[in-house]
């Protein structure tokens, strides 16, 4: 029998007989209108949504894709920072959920020629909108825009704040591949200090019962990193020793000069993950990355492309997240108070 939203009236994700997870879902409230961050969301929350993603994986590997979840609906993807990789995804997860998908175009928009952000955002608004996805180079800037918006927000991104779908996609694909994230040990290396990907992770494994450890040089790494419930190596094979997952961060170009780093070659050569480096983890030890990788910068080819790499399975599990999360904020929408 086909599950019905009672206050919408259309189709959930999940169709068919029901496993224990999917009827524990029907029966959890998620307290929350918007996902600005990981930072607020209980283990049952993040439970929640693992557990609709489940559901939505199994959607993407069908022949026929598209549900009627979110039909009548309109998604608008606003990214003020370049993105192919998470624009397309979420696109993706709102037209296999049935909902209207607009990519608004930053570059060709009244943002260059001199709008705020309010404005953009009051503009937006105006066109009645059901949920705005915001990717924006500055902190807070998807918290300003749910300030402001009569709509569900997603932070798809901003600054070096968080990132919390991909958090969410790294910790499904541990999951389905190691069976729970309580007890084991990730370990992240690289650009700690400017990656809202390692703080968005960070949040949430230290919610769902993780050891987490960050490995990098001192340059790279917060000044209250210690203060995040983490474990901090500045040696990779010490940091690797016995992970679970090893999750590499994506050095940007920027970084390569400077006072960050003396050399591309250098850091390579102490924190680019190769073979060698990857036997410290255990020998069934996942290797990721959050992507666009830099070859030979921080992963060589050969971990990258490796039995052990996941990095394929983070993208398919980055649509089945997004899926899930446009489903658990749409389409309960109007069960009770939310924040």
């Amino acid at each position: 029998m086909e599950r019905t939203d009672q206050h919408s009236g259309v189709p959930g994700i999940f169709t068919g007989k029901c496993g224990a997870r999917q009827e524990a879902n029907r029966m959890v409230f998620f307290p929350h209108r918007h996902l600005l961050g990981i930072k607020g969301l209980s283990h049952q929350d993040i439970t929640l949504l693992l557990d609709k993603a489940d559901e939505a994986v199994k959607i993407s590997r069908q022949r026929e894709k598209k549900t009627s979840t979110l039909r009548g609906l309109t998604q608008i993807n606003l990214f003020f920072e370049a993105s192919t990789r998470t624009q397309s995804s979420f696109e993706l997860a709102g037209k296999r959920l049935g909902a209207d998908v607009m990519n608004m175009s930053v570059g060709n928009s009244s943002v260059k020629k001199g709008e705020t952000l309010i404005d953009t955002a009051m503009t937006l608004n105006a066109m009645h909108p059901d949920v705005l996805v915001v990717r924006h180079s500055s902190a807070g800037a998807a918290a300003l825009l749910a300030q402001k918006v009569g709509c569900s927000v997603v932070n798809a991104g901003d600054g070096q704040h968080e990132h919390p779908t991909q958090a969410l996609l790294d910790a499904l694909t541990i999951r389905r591949a190691k069976g729970e994230l309580s007890g084991i040990t990730v370990a992240i290396c690289g650009d700690v200090l400017h990656s809202r990907v390692a703080r968005s992770n960070i949040i949430l494994l230290n919610q769902m019962g993780a050891r987490v450890r960050v490995v990098a040089p001192a340059t790279l790494l917060p000044s209250g990193i210690r203060d995040m419930s983490v474990e901090v190596f500045h040696d990779m094979k010490e940091g690797l020793k016995d992970a679970d997952v090893v999750m590499m961060l994506r050095l940007q170009r920027e970084r390569m000069s400077g006072s960050f780093v003396p050399s591309v070659r250098e850091y390579f050569h102490y924190y680019g993950l190769d073979a060698e480096k990857l036997k410290a983890a255990k020998e069934d030890a996942l290797v990721m990355h959050p992507g666009p990788m830099n070859r030979g910068v921080e992963i060589a080819s050969e971990v990258a492309d490796g039995p052990q790499s996941v990095i394929e399975s983070q993208v398919e599990m980055g649509v089945a997240v997004r899926m899930a999360v446009m489903e658990t904020l749409l389409v309960s929408q109007n069960q009770g108070e939310r924040v």
